[in-house]
């Protein structure tokens, strides 16, 4: 019997930019294939540009991110369309790209592809008494070769979406605040952070993938900024440090490829 559906899929092709959901998707040994593929790197520091910084950073959600063509397991990544804040539209592949965006972003930055042996990124921690934090900036260290925090794929349910709506009603809870990869709609809809009792087990995705959980996923204070229509709201961050020790959803490396599809049955072992 399934333990719930794949809701919805998504991919981030630029770290920390807004990216595109998906009807199917190959996963590799990586995750999502295309996933957080590419990244800004601030030329004057050497580290990745994140919106986990936002006071250097604050504009990074006004950029989408979105693949050109299906990309294909072994085959070189096709050419990157992102959307700028003022809705024009530049390629990856454009030889001005990194120019365009530097003055849109007002510090000199260029486009780089994952691989780098030691990726760094820094991280605004904002005063909250719950993450017994005061605003600070910390330097965080990336999976050696990736742009990922600290797992390729990051799996989230309606379960923990409801539970947090029903903690925090006036919050606007919804799935692109948290950037999940996949969305699982749970068998019974229940209202918990059903996610707490997966790691250490294989969440198995239609007939080919299969996931091993490994953790939680703790969120930071990206969570609470504005995107779109969504405002900024640190209440967001403080009600899953109050009720989950801060984290939302879990993640996942992968130890079966394949294709997953919405519609999907995921089920546990």
């Amino acid at each position: 019997m399934a333990d719930g559906v794949v809701l919805t899929l998504w991919r981030y092709p630029v770290k920390s930019m807004q990216g595109e959901e998906l009807n199917a998707s190959h996963l590799n040994d990586r995750g999502v294939l295309g996933d957080r593929a590419l990244a800004l790197v601030d030329v004057e520091t050497g580290k990745v540009v994140s919106a986990k910084n936002p006071r250097k950073w604050p504009g990074l959600f006004d950029f989408r991110a979105a693949i050109t063509a299906p990309p294909a397991p072994g085959d070189q990544l096709p050419p990157v369309a992102v959307t700028l804040p003022d809705g024009s539209v530049i390629s990856s592949k454009d030889a001005r790209f990194a120019e365009i965006v530097s003055a849109v972003l007002g510090r000199r930055v260029m486009l780089a592809a994952a691989g780098a042996p030691q990726p760094t990124l820094e991280e605004y921690w904002p005063d909250m008494a719950e993450l017994d934090h005061q605003d600070t900036v910390t330097d965080e260290a990336m999976p050696a070769g990736t742009f990922f925090d600290l797992a390729g794929v990051h799996v989230l349910t309606t379960s923990t979406i409801n539970r947090l709506r029903e903690l925090y009603p006036q919050g606007r809870f919804e799935v692109r605040r948290f950037r999940p990869n996949i969305v699982v709609q749970v068998s019974d809809d229940v209202v918990d952070f059903v996610e707490n009792k997966w790691p250490g087990r294989q969440m198995h995705l239609g007939d080919e993938v299969a996931l091993e959980i490994t953790g939680p996923c703790p969120r930071c204070v990206m969570t609470t900024l504005p995107q779109g229509d969504l405002p900024k709201d640190r209440e967001i961050l403080r009600t899953a440090a109050r009720h989950n020790a801060v984290n939302v959803g879990v993640y996942a490396e992968v130890r079966q490829t394949g294709t997953v599809r919405r519609g999907d049955e995921v089920t546990l072992a």
